[in-house]
């Protein structure tokens, strides 16, 4: 069942997926988580540097879509501007939006990375919905009040996977 918390890949940043590597895997497109994944949890507006990540998968023909499970506002605030699908209120880990995501995008899971700051939420919900996962290190150590319970229930799934070896990456 622990399995199931475990990300196919884990990366500092957003800005580590490169659509050159990418596409050599064959991906066509990114579900993408916001808070703390994209910018800090408490950042209305995407950096500079996020438009261009952006830009960059728009020029190479990679779809991004930000499932989130925050409120529409958060949401729609964010992603318009970037001119980019969004899904709020996304009940993560279930995989419904997941799914309903990759349908609106036309391409197959094998053509899908999901990315996200947490075990809970985006690794759990995009393994169950048959995606490749990555997770990202969280933007910034603060969190809101439901986030702050599922890190510490991550922090003790983590350890253990480090104990028994499953995983090798520091925090």
């Amino acid at each position: 069942m622990l399995s199931r918390f475990l990300p196919n890949e884990h990366v500092k940043s957003i800005f580590d997926l490169q659509p050159s590597t990418l596409k050599k895997r064959g991906i066509k497109g990114i579900i993408t988580d916001l808070d703390n994944t994209l910018v800090a949890w408490d950042v209305k507006d995407a950096t500079p540097e996020v438009v261009r990540w952006f830009q960059e998968m728009r020029e190479n023909d990679i779809k991004v879509t930000i499932i989130s499970n925050n409120n529409q506002e958060r949401v729609q605030v964010f992603s318009e501007p970037l001119e980019t699908p969004f899904v709020y209120s996304a009940r993560k880990p279930l995989s419904k939006a997941f799914k309903t995501v990759a349908k609106e995008m036309e391409l197959s899971k094998e053509e899908i990375v999901v990315v996200g700051d947490q075990l809970l939420t985006d690794v759990l919900g995009g393994n169950f919905a048959g995606f490749y996962t990555v997770l990202v290190v969280p933007i910034v150590e603060t969190d809101g009040k439901i986030t702050r319970i599922n890190r510490t229930i991550e922090r003790r799934i983590l350890n253990y996977m480090r104990r028994k070896g499953k995983i090798s990456w520091e925090e």
